[in-house]
């Protein structure tokens, strides 16, 4: 009977421990995989980061001669970033003073100071096809992203000049509830006006976005604003630098009947690096691991389709350690490896899932 018992345990637990250890991943074998992915971070706040309160004076540069927190032009290239979406991010104290400028400002800055001024190593890219194209030329995509609703000042004409000068998301809300859309960083707050998610001016401004092929973006927004901003979409949606509230629980995370929901329409979740939303058990750093976590949580309920990368360097005080800035991705890829990911799944991960985002808006717009 002992002998049944122990043949039993093992037939069960046996597959469960080798399971459960990390398999051995060679450099040689990172590296080939790494190469392999296009890598697209959909959110970095760089372009803020050097401009400070005044991007006139500051100017932009990434340069050799200018490394920045976590990111430059070197350790993109050292991280094998394919991609990047830099932000212009409008602080709410803009939001009744000049919004709209200072979100045009930084989307100028992006064009000039960056792609202008280092054309062998950046292409500016409006289109997944010209992501692939920068790609396979051997530069960097560089892609402009607009964060905070208010920077259109309540204007579907400005939300079309933001498209024409560039912008491929917009993430509806920061922290503050704007005249049209609830924010995860305030609805606790009972000095604040709401409007139990988007308000018909609000849908308005989610169908202008399918229509001209601008991807609507749900990080910071009220879980009640997500909910009406996927059911107003006709086409995909994202969260732009969001992690799972399952792991961490906090506000600008999602539940994970959020994150299944916006699988179940396309969408994808890219995974934040910000200490505080990957895990509230070990301040003040969060690691690798608590990255590696988040993915492996999305993949588990929503599927491989899922995830994506969307790390807010240099908008944020803490990255993980393992992951302190660009140059870091390899790590990553090294640790999903070891997971048990195959190189399939980590190019879905690295940039797969949010081109085919892309393309599928892009569709939707083209119908129109």
């Amino acid at each position: 009977m002992r002998f049944v018992l122990i043949v039993l345990v093992s037939v069960v637990l046996l597959p469960v421990l080798l399971t459960a250890q990390a398999r051995t991943v060679t450099d040689a074998e990172v590296q080939r995989v790494h190469k392999s992915a296009l890598l697209i971070d959909t959110h970095d706040d760089i372009a803020n980061e050097v401009a400070g309160d005044d991007r006139e004076a500051a100017g932009f540069d990434i340069g050799p001669s200018a490394p920045r927190a976590h990111t430059d032009l070197p350790r993109l290239k050292q991280g094998g970033v394919g991609a990047m979406f830099f932000v212009s991010y409008v602080a709410k104290e803009f939001a009744n003073n000049g919004a709209y400028a200072r979100g045009m400002s930084f989307v100028d800055s992006i064009h000039h100071d960056l792609v202008e001024r280092y054309p062998n190593d950046f292409a500016l890219a409006t289109t997944a096809a010209e992501i692939e194209a920068a790609h396979q030329q051997g530069k960097i995509a560089a892609l402009i992203a607009l964060e905070g609703g208010h920077a259109i000042e309540d204007s579907l004409d400005k939300l079309r000049e933001f498209y024409r000068h560039g912008v491929r998301y917009m993430t509806l809300t920061h922290t503050n509830t704007n005249n049209w859309a609830d924010s995860s960083g305030d609805v606790d707050k009972a000095d604040v006006a709401h409007h139990n998610g988007l308000t018909d001016f609000g849908k308005d401004v989610v169908r202008e976005m399918n229509r001209l092929g601008m991807m609507v973006d749900v990080s910071h927004v009220a879980d009640k604003t997500f909910w009406d901003a996927l059911e107003t979409s006709r086409a995909p949606i994202i969260a732009s630098h969001s992690n799972a509230r399952a792991l961490a629980k906090v506000p600008r995370n999602m539940t994970d009947e959020m994150i299944v929901a916006l699988a179940k329409k396309g969408g994808v979740t890219q995974v934040n690096f910000n200490c505080p939303f990957l895990t509230t058990q070990k301040p003040p750093h969060a690691t690798l691991a608590d990255v590696v976590a988040h993915i492996d949580h999305i993949r588990k309920i929503a599927g491989i389709d899922a995830i994506g990368i969307g790390s807010d360097f240099d908008g944020i005080s803490c990255s993980p350690v393992g992951l302190e800035d660009v140059s870091k991705y390899p790590n990553l890829t090294r640790a999903l490896l070891e997971k048990g990911y195959s190189a399939s799944d980590i190019r879905k991960i690295y940039g797969g899932n949010l081109l085919r985002v892309m393309k599928a808006v892009e569709k939707v717009a083209a119908k129109n």
